[in-house]
Order: structure tokens, then C-alpha cells, then sequence
């Protein structure tokens, strides 16, 4: 009979469990930071034919539309396809794409801005503004809206209709801040009578502010003036307090 072969085990002399217990998380958390996995980068993909780009594209297109049908409330699928379209210099596409988004969430505040960049970004102002135009009746109180199309109208040196659209916000009585920026666009091209009756109804809407309004005054007009137009709407304010509800809407 041949020899057994034996093997010697190394024995455990503490079988308790160690006291930092590692768990797999903490083990793929390390793995990432330390990069011990990285994966190469896809080639990057050149088209010289027409046919070979004609192919892609309806790839591309079949593979949005199928993100689309499987989650049609997803509004971040609707976005990556509208700016994928305008990538191809396809605006015509992305303009379809983003109306239909827009049948799904009309309300999504994120998805009528995406819209108007996308038309600015590509010089069409009249489209940009006719965005606009539709959010803020749909929308009143988004005033990120109101500020990026207020913003559109003055860039575009159309003064007289920024003005406008500054008159548009105010009847929906918005905070502070919005007022404010009315006051600081009339105040940049020296409309300092403009100011000073924004101010005077902004003091009746928000009589809080009376103290910015009074320091208004004593730089661009009198104390008479001051002194007058506070008393004057404290009384306007106190015989009808209901016409000054800043949250009647």
C-alpha cells in the first residue's frame, strides 16, 4: 500500500467575527474609486457615406422612440431625443418632438425653457418668443419664464416690448423680486418716472416695502414727495384692504 498523504490545517484560533465588518457595497463603493474596473471608452464612429449617416439616424430615432413608449411620462427621454434632432440640425424634428412632450406635461416649467434655448440657440427669436408667449399663458406664475422672456425682449433691443411683458407679469401681482427687476430695467435706460410709479404700486401691492420705496425718493425726489405718496396709499390701503390682496389669485 502506498503512503497517505497528509495534510496539515492551519487551525483557527479565534472563530468570533472580526469587529469592522465589510460588506459588499463598501467592497464595489472601493472598487470604483480606486478604478479597478474601468472600461474602455466606445469607439468613436465616423460617417463619410450619406447612406451609412441615413442608417444611424433611423437607428438612433427607432431607438428614442421605443425609450418613449416604454415610459411616455418621462420627460428626460422626450429632452435627450429633441436634443439629440437638433444635433443633426434637424429643428424641424426637434420642434415636433418637443410639441409632443408638451401634449404629455404642458406644465413642466423645465420643459417649455429646454424649448425656447433651443430656438435661441439657433437664432429663430420669433419662435423663442412665440414660446414664451404660450408658457406664460399657460404657466402665470413661473417666474423663471417671465424672466428669461423679459430678458429675450431687452437683449433683443426691443425695449418698448420688454415693457410690455413686464406690465403682463405685474397684473399676476408677483413677489418682491420681480418687482424689483421691473424697477432695475426702467432705472438702466433713465425711465426714472417709470421707476417711481412701479414703485408706487409695488408700495400698494407689498406695503411692506415702504421703507425701499421711501429711500427711492429721497434720491430721486423730495420729501414733500415722500411724505405724500406713503400717507397717500397707507389711506388708499386702509379704506380698501381688499383691493390690495396680494394673493387674490
Amino acid at each position: 500500500m502506498g503512503k497517505r498523504k497528509t495534510f496539515n490545517l492551519a487551525k483557527v484560533k479565534n472563530k468570533a467575527p472580526a469587529e469592522i465588518q465589510i460588506t459588499a457595497e463598501q467592497l464595489l463603493r472601493e472598487a470604483k474609486e480606486r478604478d479597478l474596473e474601468i472600461v474602455p471608452p466606445p469607439p468613436k464612429q465616423k460617417i463619410s457615406d450619406p447612406e451609412e449617416l441615413t442608417d444611424y439616424q433611423r437607428r438612433k430615432r427607432r431607438s428614442f422612440e421605443d425609450n418613449i413608449r416604454k415610459n411616455r411620462g418621462n420627460i428626460s427621454n422626450w429632452l435627450k431625443y429633441a436634443r439629440w434632432e437638433e444635433n443633426q440640425k434637424e429643428i424641424q424634428r426637434a420642434r415636433s418632438i418637443y410639441e409632443r412632450a408638451l401634449d404629455v406635461d404642458h406644465r413642466n416649467v423645465n420643459l417649455w425653457l429646454k424649448y425656447s434655448a433651443m430656438e435661441i440657440n439657433n437664432r429663430q427669436v420669433n419662435h423663442a418668443r412665440n414660446i414664451y408667449d404660450r408658457a406664460v399663458t399657460i404657466l402665470p406664475r413661473a417666474n423663471q419664464i417671465w424672466y428669461k422672456y423679459t430678458y429675450l425682449e431687452e437683449i433683443c433691443g426691443n425695449i418698448a416690448g420688454a415693457r410690455q411683458v413686464f406690465d403682463r407679469w405685474m397684473q399676476w401681482r408677483p413677489d418682491e423680486q420681480a418687482w424689483m427687476t421691473y424697477v432695475n430695467f426702467e432705472k438702466r435706460y433713465k425711465e426714472t418716472d417709470r421707476a417711481r410709479e412701479i414703485y408706487n404700486t409695488f408700495a400698494v401691492i407689498h406695503p411692506d416695502v415702504e421703507n425701499a420705496y421711501s429711500m427711492y425718493e429721497k434720491k430721486f425726489g423730495d420729501k414733500r414727495t415722500i411724505e405724500n405718496v406713503i400717507s397717500g396709499k397707507r389711506k388708499e390701503i386702509e379704506a380698501n384692504p381688499m383691493n390690495y390682496d396680494a394673493d387674490f389669485c
